[in-house]
């Protein structure tokens, strides 16, 4: 259809240029002719208007959005239903939106509070009159002249996809991937919830920079992190802000907060922690608060404002992502499938699991095999000379050098690191002649004892860490690079511990062969925590 049937469908209006689109409907520019108000007309997609359920869902959604006054809410003038055509008419907002100041001149952490402060005042309003957003994005938040910001374009997804996220079979999503809920992903129930999650998103970019989860993969990837990972944590974010955020974007709903107003509670306290109780007072942006998140805003700090709070709360922080993936246009072509339909589950990488499992147990058997060489054995406390015959007595563990020692009149006195070092076995050669020199004291009075033990627990501390944090999500690529040394020294602390216990002779074949070993189950591991 052109632009006539909307000019035919509102004659008390002047239409103008168009002056936005997404992909649930194009905005045109309009002034009432009587009042001379400007306004902003939304056409909505005509695959609404051609299915007559969505329609009839519509009309009524209509008359929910026209009932809503609210400061933070751009309200609803009208809404024409005629000729093929699905019109909402709404304030014009020449202020730009949150996106743009965010991507430009970036927000500081105190502005970005306030304005989602504002976003869900608006919200709960919404919900309490039955109207869920399910678009809530930073562009979706305007701003007026004034600075006031306010949430646009209600209940429209709610209607068009009846809650459930859509694609096409490009794997184009209707909607904005970067904020949906897992539930919403899904086509679960929705509740408030969906929508704290899409607005804690939002605060955690403004507040970061960027979003809570790895880039790239395209829409579908997008949406499949939010449904099966957890969200990175929020970095250089002092608490409890930090934690307010990572509990709103939880991915189980009853793991978030129950609505709008009780995430507003939490983070106006925690801004009022954090930047003083008469912050929003000396940001001078426009926000109407209930009065129990008032009250808890101004709730005095207990502490003093850190360092990390004055550059948090001066900075202005920008966005480092370009805009986010585009969404799936609305139209009578269009074949649109339920998400949940199209993504998958993330397979389990078996073969990688396998290789690790593989490594690992050759890892622990080989050190009890390689038993080393027959050589002949002195067994000796080693805080004592060595009496042996003999002018030159050469010490060395796997290679290394360790003490190389001239026969005195009491026999081979060796340094007093060597013998802090030398635990189990080592191999020595007096006059060229190899034998085995082993320590009769326990072995865990000594380095290669006890630093092998500590070396073990450190490495499988760290490795466990690394996993997890991976498998969460919480890191990339740089713990999958660190798992190679921490396997390597995993390697050698079970070599070195098996050597020291069994009084085997520690050779540098086998240390190498058990360090090769630990880092190729370590880098296996960590590949199929990060792709699990």
């Amino acid at each position: 259809m052109t632009l006539s049937s909307v000019v035919a469908a509102l004659p008390q209006y002047s239409v103008g240029e168009q002056i936005g689109e997404g992909g649930m409907g194009v905005v045109y520019g309009g002034v009432h002719r009587q009042l001379g108000r400007p306004v902003a007309i939304k056409r909505l997609p005509h695959a609404v208007a051609e299915d007559p359920r969505m329609s009839e869902r519509f009309e009524h959604e209509a008359r929910l959005l026209a009932r809503l006054d609210h400061p933070h809410i751009v309200p609803v003038y009208d809404y024409v239903r005629q000729q093929g055509e699905h019109l909402l008419v709404m304030e014009r907002l020449d202020g730009g939106t949150v996106w743009s100041r965010f991507a430009s001149d970036g927000l500081t952490a105190q502005q970005s509070c306030a304005l989602v402060l504002a976003t869900l005042s608006g919200l709960h309003a919404a919900h309490e009159a039955g109207v869920l957003h399910l678009d809530v994005k930073p562009k979706n938040l305007l701003f007026t002249s004034n600075g006031v910001v306010k949430v646009a374009d209600f209940g429209i997804s709610q209607v068009v996809s009846e809650g459930a996220t859509l694609v096409t079979h490009g794997g184009a999503v209707l909607g904005t991937p970067a904020y949906i809920a897992p539930e919403q992903a899904m086509g679960n129930a929705l509740t408030p919830a969906a929508d704290v999650y899409a607005t804690g998103t939002v605060l955690y970019e403004l507040l970061s920079g960027d979003l809570p989860f790895e880039r790239g993969g395209g829409p579908l990837a997008m949406i499949q992190k939010r449904v099966y990972q957890d969200p990175r944590p929020l970095q250089n974010v002092p608490e409890p802000l930090a934690g307010v955020v990572m509990r709103s974007i939880a991915r189980d709903p009853d793991a978030r907060y129950r609505n709008a107003e009780t995430f507003a509670i939490d983070l106006a306290g925690a801004a009022g922690h954090l930047f003083g109780p008469d912050w929003l007072t000396r940001m001078g942006i426009p926000v109407h608060l209930a009065p129990q998140v008032s009250a808890s805003s101004t709730r005095p700090s207990l502490r003093p404002v850190g360092r990390d709070t004055v550059s948090l709360a001066q900075q202005p922080i920008r966005a480092t992502l370009v805009d986010p993936v585009p969404a799936a246009r609305l139209s009578g072509s269009s074949t649109l499938v339920p998400a949940a339909q199209v993504i998958k589950p993330p397979s389990t990488p078996w073969a990688l699991w396998l290789v690790a499992a593989i490594a690992l147990l050759a890892l622990v058997v080989v050190p009890f095999l390689a038993t080393g060489r027959e050589l002949p054995e002195i067994s000796t406390n080693l805080a004592n000379p060595v009496v042996e015959q003999g002018n030159q007595l050469v010490v060395n563990l796997a290679g290394i050098e360790l003490a190389n020692v001239q026969r005195g009149a009491e026999g081979f006195v060796l340094p007093g690191a060597t013998r802090w070092i030398v635990g189990g076995a080592v191999t020595a050669s007096i006059d060229g002649r190899e034998l085995l020199l082993v320590s009769n004291q326990t072995p865990w009075l000594s380095i290669m004892g006890t630093g092998s033990a500590l070396l073990l627990l450190f490495t499988l501390a760290y490795l466990e860490s690394n996993l997890r944090a991976l498998r969460k999500r919480q890191t990339g690529v740089a713990a999958v690079i660190a798992s190679v040394p921490l396997g390597f020294g995993l390697g050698l602390a079970v070599w070195l511990l098996v050597s020291v216990l069994k009084t085997n002779e520690p050779t540098l074949s086998i240390a190498l062969t058990c360090g090769v070993l630990g880092a190729a189950a370590a880098i296996s591991a960590s590949i199929a925590s990060k792709r699990a």
